[in-house]
């Protein structure tokens, strides 16, 4: 747990769900599979969820530290709305303690180091709206440990006719994941390696927990969710690690779930680690497509392997050049030469 420098009034703090009160003031917060036990005084591992006076409240509530106007490439989802703009926002903290982090100047923070904005739910989708945006992604940080926030947002960017993206470590337990995801309707999942020994000297956290969070989506929720793999030397890049990461996605997921390998380059702890060569992301496609996945894509570098390709007869159907969306050959969510449906989100209404 974390001692609190400054903490606010309780009457300007938001109180939080998933949590229950302990003995001697203390509270559990099951939000994530970290069940901290908080203290009076003390926040979570997160940062932002902290327990005054023997309750739970998010700091992160009303607060981003974060606000952006991005391509909804960018997430990365490929299958979702292309060419779009999405208004992007990240709070302080995060639930996971990952050495390489490239947003660490706001999840490694605490609330008040950082320059957070007031901004209220109803009034995101309106700057939203402003800027050109058809959609929401809660992005930066882990948005589920400011999963209030979220909701709230969620239900004030329907009245707008505004789609919601989760861009997410899928550190969740199950007893919030439904409440967060029935708002959700794209999601982008970072499954940050395929060993338990990555997750726990690495991230801090464990592999199973994320692995679940993929099969909730994908079997009891019709949210459209991609799948992203930062590939780190000597860390997470061996090819038999990869073959058994994109066998699991194809036999728990299916084959037309998007998966992203991508590039890393060295930040925060992680500075002895060189950046990701190309081939070892163009191996990485390799096997994911002998394996069966479908459309497999790679990023953080100029490549062919960002455009769609329709699986059935090879046609170019959305031709990209980094973030941007250069041509668009789809018909109706369709291959436009052999008719083949592509899954995705691709109507705007």
């Amino acid at each position: 747990m974390t001692e609190l420098t400054v903490l606010q009034k309780t009457e300007a703090l938001h109180e939080a769900l998933w949590w229950e009160a302990e003995a001697n003031g203390r509270v559990h917060c099951f939000l994530c599979p970290r069940h901290c036990h908080i203290h009076p005084g003390q926040s979570g591992f997160c940062f932002i969820r902290v327990n005054q006076d023997g309750r739970l409240y998010s700091l992160g509530y009303g607060a981003p530290a974060a606000l952006q106007i991005d391509p909804i490439e960018k997430k990365p989802l490929n299958h979702f709305l292309p060419g779009t703009r999405v208004f992007s926002m990240g709070t302080a903290g995060c639930n996971m303690g990952c050495f390489f982090c490239q947003n660490w100047d706001i999840s490694k923070s605490h609330q008040d180091q950082v320059h957070a904005k007031h901004v209220l739910p109803e009034e995101v989708p309106k700057l939203a709206r402003h800027y050109g945006c058809d959609s929401i992604a809660f992005t930066y940080n882990e948005p589920t440990i400011w999963g209030e926030y979220v909701i709230d947002i969620c239900k004030a960017a329907k009245r707008y006719g505004l789609k919601t993206v989760m861009v997410t470590n899928g550190y969740i337990t199950y007893e919030a994941f439904h409440d967060i995801y029935e708002h959700i309707d794209a999601a982008n999942v970072d499954l940050k390696a395929f060993t338990e020994e990555f997750y726990g000297k690495i991230t801090l956290t464990h592999l199973e927990p994320v692995l679940n969070t993929l099969q909730w989506l994908q079997n009891e929720t019709k949210v459209w969710f991609e799948i992203t793999n930062l590939m780190i030397p000597t860390l997470n890049d061996d090819p038999k690690e990869t073959q058994q990461l994109a066998e699991w996605v194809v036999r728990h997921l299916g084959s037309d779930v998007p998966l992203h390998f991508t590039a890393f380059h060295p930040d925060f702890k992680l500075r002895d680690k060189p950046a990701t060569p190309p081939q070892t992301l163009h191996r990485a496609r390799e096997i994911a497509r002998k394996a069966g996945v479908n459309y497999v894509y790679e990023g953080n570098i100029f490549s062919e392997a960002a455009n769609t390709y329709c699986p059935g007869c090879g046609e170019l159907l959305i031709r990209r050049s980094w973030h941007d969306v250069l041509d668009d050959r789809l018909k109706n969510g369709a291959c436009s030469k052999c008719g083949r449906k592509i899954p995705g989100v691709w109507d705007r209404g």
